[in-house]
């Protein structure tokens, strides 16, 4: 009891000598020589094991040096990384068309894209699908890959699948007209490329701009080993009397 008390004792004068301390310092030998009793001949271990001193060291508590080049280098990269995913969701929506959309810069135009694949067998794909978007008027937008641009569906999902119906949503250029003409593509790649497509169904909305609604139904494969063996189809609702109704100039109104 005696030993480990004097070892309790000592360690702890030793702890406040410094911030990195060792039992073997000179500074720690002579605190030991005058806490240690003069006439005490206490072995510390066994006589046939020699008595190894552990290196005692204090962590220094002190705050990282914010200054640091490390600590700058890795502030640029995570600052650089949120730009790059900033840029590339920007990207993966682009103005489609000969003639010009409304003035916004900042896409303030929201868009929902529901996809309903087919329940036919063999019906799924795992190529990457995309959409273009043309008003009455020419002008749209191009989305090249819907999952990239807006998934909504959450972590691990599988998309497109037979039965599935895939919700996209994401910001874009406003339109000056609703949507009448949609082009659905595929870019044939993937394990089975082959793709049933039911229909695709596009709401568009904007701030003092009213919802506008389409449903293109499509109803085909896009694959080349199946009719009509290409990977687009095109569906034309610009001139349907019914759909004609939302074909008015969407162009912003004071509320």
């Amino acid at each position: 009891m005696f030993s480990q008390t004097l070892l309790y004792v000592t360690i702890t004068n030793v702890y406040k000598l410094g911030e990195y301390a060792t039992l073997d310092s000179p500074a720690t030998k002579k605190n030991l020589s005058q806490l240690l009793p003069q006439k005490c001949h206490c072995p510390v271990g066994p006589p046939s094991i020699p008595f190894i001193a552990p290196r005692l060291i204090v962590p220094n508590r002190s705050l990282p040096d914010r200054k640091s080049p490390a600590m700058k280098l890795f502030c640029l990269l995570l600052v650089s990384f949120f730009a790059a995913a900033y840029a590339s969701s920007e990207r993966a929506i682009a103005v489609a068309g000969a003639g010009g959309l409304l003035s916004d810069p900042e896409q303030q135009c929201v868009y929902t894209v529901y996809v309903r694949t087919g329940s036919i067998w063999k019906g799924g794909t795992d190529s990457a699908i995309g959409v273009t978007l043309l008003g009455s008027d020419g002008t749209g937008v191009r989305i090249a890959d819907l999952e990239q641009w807006g998934g909504m569906m959450g972590a691990g999902h599988d998309y497109y699948e037979r039965g599935n119906l895939d919700i996209f949503s994401g910001r874009g250029p406003c339109m000056e007209r609703a949507p009448c003409w949609a082009n659905v593509t595929s870019d044939g790649a993937g394990a089975h490329h082959g793709w049933y497509c039911n229909y695709v169904e596009v709401t568009a909305t904007g701030p003092h701009m009213g919802c506008a609604q389409q449903l293109f139904t499509v109803e085909q494969w896009l694959a080349t080993d199946a009719s009509p063996y290409r990977l687009y189809t095109a569906v034309d609702n610009c001139g349907d009397k019914q759909a004609a109704k939302g074909q008015e100039v969407r162009a912003s109104i004071a509320l």
